[in-house]
């Protein structure tokens, strides 16, 4: 059991965000197509977390011209360039699968208010993007050296 915690530890991604069911939050999503990549976002409401340790995930729910969609996210992806909290959500429930039944107003999750909370959502947004940012410089650095590697081996 030792051996699969410790692994399990090293896949874990550093700057993980803390975010909590019904919130309602922006995943910047990357996507690969062919040779190009870019960053779809996805933004709706936390239904459930799942799991714990590397193997964690989290449902997304959102509706898309009247048809609600839902897409199940890993946290611990290396696809996955950051989590931001775009409201606070006040719920009482630790899986809101209620809300695939209901449609318009009713499907809404009632937003937590105050001045604490104002502050704690800025800096958890703070230190997803600042992980981001770290995550994408080291990214572009190593783009570089591969590219100086290629270049050094196309002159020989």
């Amino acid at each position: 059991m030792d051996l699969i915690k410790t692994i399990e530890e090293g896949q874990k991604r550093p700057g993980a965000q803390a975010f909590n069911v019904g919130d309602t939050v922006k995943v910047y999503f990357k996507i690969v197509e062919g040779k190009t990549e870019r960053i779809q976002i996805f933004e709706g409401v936390v239904l459930c977390m799942k799991n714990a340790g590397a193997r964690r995930s989290f449902t997304v729910r959102k509706t898309s011209f009247g048809v609600g969609v839902e897409r199940i996210f890993p946290i611990n992806s290396p696809r996955i360039v950051k989590v931001e909290v775009v409201r606070p959500g006040k719920v009482r429930r630790a899986k809101l699968y209620y809300l695939r039944d209901r449609v318009g107003k009713k499907a809404k999750v009632k937003q937590l208010v105050g001045g604490a909370v104002a502050a704690a959502v800025a800096a958890r947004n703070a230190r997803a993007e600042a992980a981001a940012h770290q995550k994408e410089v080291e990214i572009k650095a190593e783009q570089k050296a591969e590219h100086e590697a290629a270049a050094a081996a196309a002159k020989k």
